[in-house]
């Protein structure tokens, strides 16, 4: 697959872990409960799939590739993705430890932080730094990219876990949404 269709393709089960993650806390906010292993497996879909895989082939592979053209607009705008990136690595933690104490309130409130951020980090790929990334990038180095991200897939995701990653948001999706 195309690595700009694949990164966009990755959006999907992403945004819909931040739906999930809203109804989630919307539960425990009128309800006050949702099984402590939903939070765990929305915290290791997020770490896994949305920052280790996706985040992952992003940093170490299409924005070093893009940068490599030395187009300002592009390098400021990876600079802020990378950032955004950091900034969620850090609710992401804040979802973890809360699990960890049982405080489902900062869970929520870490949570909520995490699906405002990348709603609009997802947006601004889809809309601006991916089709940036389709005109700058020639076909030599797409298709570089594309084993690149194969190699991700298999040697630091590890084979099958994708399909495992996508099981849990299918089990989310069908108890939330």
């Amino acid at each position: 697959m195309k690595p700009i269709v694949e990164l966009t393709a990755e959006h999907g089960p992403i945004k819909l872990m931040l739906r999930v993650l809203e109804k989630m806390c919307g539960k425990i906010e009128n309800e006050g409960t949702v099984p402590d292993e939903h939070f765990r497996q929305a915290v290791v879909f997020i770490r896994e799939f949305a920052d280790q895989c996706h985040h992952g082939k992003e940093e170490k592979l299409l924005f070093p590739a893009m940068k490599e053209n030395d187009i300002p607009e592009e390098i400021a705008l990876i600079d802020v993705l990378i950032e955004e990136h950091k900034t969620g690595r850090i609710f992401a933690r804040g979802m973890a430890e809360a699990i960890d104490v049982e405080n489902y309130a900062l869970f929520c409130e870490n949570a909520r932080n995490y699906v405002l951020l990348l709603d609009q980090h997802i947006d601004k790929e889809n809309s601006v730094l991916f089709p940036m990334a389709g005109k700058s990038l020639p076909e030599e180095k797409q298709n570089e990219l594309e084993k690149g991200f194969e190699d991700v897939e298999k040697n630091v995701i590890g084979e099958g876990r994708h399909e495992e990653l996508h099981g849990i948001i299918e089990e989310l999706k069908k108890i939330y949404l």
